[in-house]
């Protein structure tokens, strides 16, 4: 058996699963400390389901703890970005277009030291004197986690990592680092500032991992702990402290993952309505549709691997003003349970407008029957057009697309969405984010620049094969499941030698009995 949990804004959901099959499920208010939520669903879960601790082989968690943090700038480590270009890139220094409120809050420091072209040639010899001075003035500065960017270092990461190891000569083994080549993909600001906010979370992560597995033994439960990255699959703790920015968008992805299961459709636009917000997808071949544009993130230009979705202010929780006209983004949250009508509240909200249609049936009924019928009507044609909307904005071509609506906040929606036709709502669809965190697999991934010579083509793109699936082999996946599901070559004109970005991801099933692997899980990126 195996539990997925899925801790969201307003609910945190938990599944008991033995296989592909739902044993028990339930919904838990979502804690301000994320371990209580946690602790409060699986305490649920074991009263709806005795189960005996010692049976559950691995427990999953998708958590949006690690954005929210970014978002409201708490628990972020005073961080240094040191960046390896000189002379060139001067004019840009690191943390340009930031919030200056973020900047501070991460108490952002930054500096320049010599490195490669563009095309990854050496422009000067790395400098260790030029390194030790600014790792000095670091450590004055109280800098606790260091983000590392070099000019192109997806081509060669020979001057990241000798700085890594000045840096951590200097300030002491507990510092936290952050190379760039590890975070993001070519462009160098945007990989920077991915790696920044990297480095910011380090000391968070610690903290919220070391929480998780406190509720877990708590509970006791001894089986390996996952969380769930940004694209459907999952990551084991000891990659989750030193890559917390993985999480970013996990719990919409999760909840895509969960829709494709309980739906058994591979390819289709998903509608996740939670008690805050209604997030669009698409599913393509099982998997979240990869973003492939630069995504902004609490005002940061980055690039690192995130799901394309697009998010509005429409959920369970939204407010709704008094003729309907609008319905969100201002939201209860965590305590639609009180503030709601329909559960003794003083706040209309988009679930009693839902329950006054007959759309859903919680808590007391008759606390809405006083709504007027064309209150109830217009919001509802509000929520309907602008979740329509949405779908419409993924869509990339005319041909039919089937869409699925998961999450507690889906029966919001009426059976017809206006232009695209019957939406389909699976059975527990409540709970399709925990499911989909449950069901997770395991991933590699290799991304590179290589020069392709006459005749080496071929060989390369087997070996970069290989090496992913080796990559997912050592993560925890089965060897005789794991499969290719990615494989991009992209020519990069601007590079010397027939340069040719490859990108290959393979996924396969996790390996329930082979205990939690802390190795070789730098390829499930």
């Amino acid at each position: 058996m195996r539990i997925g949990i899925d801790v969201g804004g307003t609910n945190t959901d938990a599944v008991l699963m033995d296989g592909t099959t739902v044993i028990g499920h339930v919904k838990h208010s979502t804690s301000k400390d994320i371990t209580g939520g946690i602790g409060g669903a699986l305490t649920a879960l074991q009263q709806q389901y005795s189960f005996s601790p010692s049976a559950v082989q691995a427990v999953m968690i998708g958590t949006t703890h690690f954005l929210n943090a970014l978002i409201e700038q708490r628990g972020l480590a005073p961080t240094a970005a040191l960046r390896l270009g000189l002379p060139a890139t001067a004019a840009l220094p690191p943390m340009v277009g930031w919030p200056r409120d973020l900047v501070s809050a991460v108490q952002g420091r930054h500096y320049l030291a010599h490195g490669h072209e563009f095309d990854g040639r050496r422009i000067s010899p790395l400098d260790p004197d030029e390194i030790r001075r600014h790792a000095a003035d670091m450590a004055r500065s109280g800098t606790r986690s260091v983000a590392i960017s070099s000019v192109f270092s997806p081509v060669n990461l020979e001057c990241e990592a000798a700085a890594a190891e000045i840096v951590r000569q200097e300030l002491g083994p507990d510092v936290a680092i952050s190379l760039s080549h590890e975070i993001g993909r070519v462009g160098l600001l945007q990989r920077e500032n991915a790696t920044i906010i990297n480095a910011a979370l380090r000391e968070l992560a610690d903290h919220i991992v070391d929480g998780l597995a406190s509720s877990l033994v708590e509970h006791g439960i001894a089986a390996p702990l996952y969380l769930s990255q940004n694209d459907g699959t999952l990551m084991d703790i000891e990659y989750a402290r030193r890559y917390p920015v993985a999480t970013f968008a996990s719990g919409p992805t999760n909840s895509m993952r969960g829709a494709a299961v309980l739906s058994g459709l591979a390819s289709c636009a998903v509608i996740d309505i939670g008690g805050t917000t209604t997030d669009v997808g698409v599913l393509t071949n099982g998997f979240p549709r990869e973003a492939t544009t630069e995504v902004t993130v609490a005002g940061v230009r980055t690039n690192f691997r995130m799901p394309d979705v697009f998010s509005i202010g429409i959920g369970g929780g939204s407010l709704v003003d008094a003729d309907g006209l609008t319905v969100g983004p201002e939201s209860v949250g965590y305590e639609l349970g009180s503030r709601a009508l329909v559960f003794g509240g003083d706040t209309l909200t988009a679930t009693d407008i839902a329950v006054a249609a007959g759309l859903a049936d919680v808590g007391d009924r008759s606390a809405v029957a006083h709504l007027d019928r064309g209150l109830v009507s217009t919001a509802l044609d509000r929520i309907s057009r602008r979740v329509a909307d949405a779908v419409e904005q993924m869509r990339t071509t005319s041909d039919p697309l089937p869409v699925v609506a998961v999450g507690g906040g889906s029966v919001l929606l009426e059976r017809e969405l206006p232009g695209l036709g019957t939406v389909i709502r699976p059975e527990r669809f409540d709970v399709a984010n925990a499911i989909g965190a449950a069901i997770a697999q395991v991933s590699g991934e290799v991304d590179r620049v290589e020069a392709v010579r006459d005749g080496r083509r071929q060989i390369l793109a087997d070996d970069a094969r290989q090496e992913a699936i080796d990559r997912a082999v050592a993560a925890g996946a089965r060897p005789e499941s794991v499969q290719i599901v990615e494989f991009d070559e992209v020519p990069i004109p601007y590079l010397p030698g027939n340069a040719t970005r490859i990108r290959v991801k393979a996924v396969g099933d996790l390996a329930l009995h082979s205990g939690l692997v802390s190795t070789g899980q730098e390829g499930s990126r």
